[in-house]
């Protein structure tokens, strides 16, 4: 076990499961939940339960989460907010985020291990939905503050930063 805290339920599994069109291939917690219950990020192991790498510590999972990011995305917004936060910042960002997926390894892992930043990135944005879970999670991500705000103003979230 590489998490600490209370493993899912056969519930949370099952809506991971339908969340993510799949069973979850790896260890995970529910960190981040609507106020009905309903998982909305994950926390992953960052090893796969068959030592594969797993990038994504926190993967944005909740359904109109995804689809409101999925619409920003698409209207151009990884560009505009990469130009406003800076190339140094989002560096940073990764670091930490980097660092705080790493610590979860095993010193005595010998195998292959996940890399880079924010969703695997190693500079700039390349997923929104990652730099949003990060920051709805506690984490320290302009990005992902950005991002919800954004949704906020849209009206298009449920979840609420821990």
């Amino acid at each position: 076990m590489l998490l600490s805290g209370e493993a899912p339920s056969a519930e949370d599994i099952e809506a991971v499961t339908r969340l993510i069109g799949r069973v979850p291939q790896g260890e995970f917690r529910v960190v981040v939940r609507t106020a009905l219950g309903e998982p909305v990020v994950l926390l992953n192991a960052p090893l796969l339960e068959d030592g594969t790498p797993m990038p994504t510590l926190y993967w944005l999972v909740g359904s109109s989460e995804v689809h409101a990011v999925s619409t920003l995305e698409s209207d151009g917004a990884v560009d505009e907010v990469e130009a406003l936060i800076g190339l140094d910042a989002i560096d940073a960002i990764h670091t930490s985020y980097g660092a705080r997926r790493d610590a979860l390894i095993p010193d005595s892992h010998t195998g292959h291990r996940p890399s880079g930043g924010v969703g695997g990135t190693r500079r700039g944005v390349k997923c929104l939905h990652a730099h949003l879970a990060h920051w709805l999670a506690g984490g320290d991500d302009a990005v992902g503050e950005w991002v919800a705000g954004q949704l906020d103003a849209r009206g298009a979230t449920r979840a609420v930063r821990l």
